[in-house]
């Protein structure tokens, strides 16, 4: 089955009036639809038109060109068409309509008729059959969940080893720890970076483990988790197509009604991703503190110079990577109160504001993956440490004095401690 390009070419617009009602109506801004959630979305499509063949219960040229359509509607070419904001009324419905009339739209071209001849191919009867928003739409967020949770996974695995190489690295270099951001006692740049890594190996744990918490779906509930308007074949078949088209190991919800009423898992996953987000803060936190100066300041790292730091100050180059992952968490974690609060805020058999959760977790996820690797690769993979600084710092502390507490004790170690630092106010 071949489309015809040139009609395509010339034809923008695949969808119909309900999607050009939905923009007019969510007129937030040029923000479309999530592509992950839309992808996941058209994989459901192709899943439900491929069982739905295999049943005999449709024309098999119509499902033929449903399923082309969903493989075709992956280009990138084909974008602008999922164009509804993601933050609209009715629990999704919009986007499952806009998905819905734009595969409709393409397999009719694709059979030579006009995108919306609908009395062939219609976008509710034959490309939603057996479907409901409300079990398409929280399916297709599973699905784009686990997908962007297994890069994530792998993104942190990939920062944790690059931290425990600078644990090896720098092992055997002192410096003043710091509580407080007071002095404190001696560790090792490695021991920092160590701590760190394991932080962060939490995370990547943790993340991994999360995936098991998606594979449940409602697909075949329909509107309230009881399968109306869905044969029971269908149901049960639909959950083997998509577990094979995805190669995520899907498996249908033991109480349907249950996963179309409730997103607690949803707040579960963004809660990971806040923790990330704390980790990734902390560490970016301490790298600007001790790349700090580089006169008046800690000055015990050297990040890379990635550009210029000021339009006025000549030569000031500023610690970029550290404040754009400690922006990428602070909005992780509002997105995280996004998430809890649309998820508390649903009522008896649905929740409407699930297109805010998933617009708000998929775009943490998305947001951690690029800035995790952009720490890794921009800062941590190239940062080096001064050494001399580190030493001078140690040296001029109070550090040595808390040894002698435990021989003289603490009373008199804390007036040594106090003529000490006197004298270094004198001398200053």
């Amino acid at each position: 089955m071949k489309i015809h390009q040139k009609d395509q070419d010339e034809r923008k617009e695949l969808y119909g009036k309900e999607t050009k009602k939905a923009r007019d109506n969510f007129a937030l801004g040029q923000d479309g639809t999530n592509l992950h959630l839309i992808e996941a979305m058209l994989d459901i499509k192709k899943a439900a038109a491929q069982t739905y063949r295999d049943l005999e219960m449709m024309e098999k040229w119509k499902e033929d060109a449903i399923i082309f359509a969903c493989d075709e509607l992956k280009k990138e070419k084909y974008r602008d068409n999922f164009c509804v904001h993601p933050l609209q009324g009715g629990a999704g419905t919009s986007t499952n309509m806009n998905v819905c009339e734009t595969v409709a739209g393409c397999a009719l071209i694709s059979l030579g008729y006009e995108p919306d001849d609908y009395a062939v191919i219609h976008p509710l009867d034959d490309v939603n059959r057996g479907q409901s928003t409300n079990d398409v739409y929280p399916t297709a967020l599973r699905i784009a969940a686990i997908r962007l949770v297994r890069i994530l996974s792998e993104e942190a695995g990939k920062l944790q080893e690059s931290l425990q190489k600078k644990e090896i690295e720098y092992q055997d270099i002192k410096k003043l720890g710091r509580t407080e951001l007071m002095d404190a006692l001696p560790i090792t740049v490695g021991e920092e970076f160590g701590a760190y890594a394991q932080a962060i190996g939490r995370d990547r744990w943790r993340i991994y483990k999360v995936e098991e918490r998606l594979r449940q779906v409602n697909l075949g509930g329909t509107a309230i988790g009881l399968g109306d308007n869905a044969s029971r074949q269908y149901r049960f078949r639909v959950i083997e197509k998509l577990r094979d088209l995805t190669g995520i190991g899907l498996a249908r919800a033991e109480y349907e009604v249950d996963l179309t009423q409730n997103n607690d898992v949803f707040v579960e996953v963004s809660g990971l991703l806040k923790a990330m987000a704390v980790n990734l803060m902390k560490i970016a936190g301490d790298l600007r503190w001790m790349n700090s100066g580089p006169k008046g300041g800690l000055g015990e790292i050297i990040l890379q110079e990635v550009q210029a730091g000021s339009t006025i100050m000549p030569g000031k180059v500023n610690p970029v990577i550290p404040e754009m992952v400690t922006q990428v968490a602070i909005k992780v974690m509002a997105n995280d109160q996004a998430v809890a609060t649309a998820a508390a805020s649903g009522n008896f058999e649905l929740n409407a504001f699930l297109p805010l959760i998933a617009d708000s977790l998929l775009e943490s996820l998305e947001l951690l993956i690029r800035a995790t690797a952009l720490f890794r690769t921009k800062c941590i993979d190239t940062l080096r440490v001064n050494e001399a600084q580190c030493r001078k710092h140690l040296e001029g502390s109070l550090a040595e004095v808390t040894h002698k507490a435990v021989e003289i004790g603490y009373e008199k170690a804390a007036e040594e401690a106090r003529r000490k630092t006197e004298q270094v106010k004198e001398i200053e």
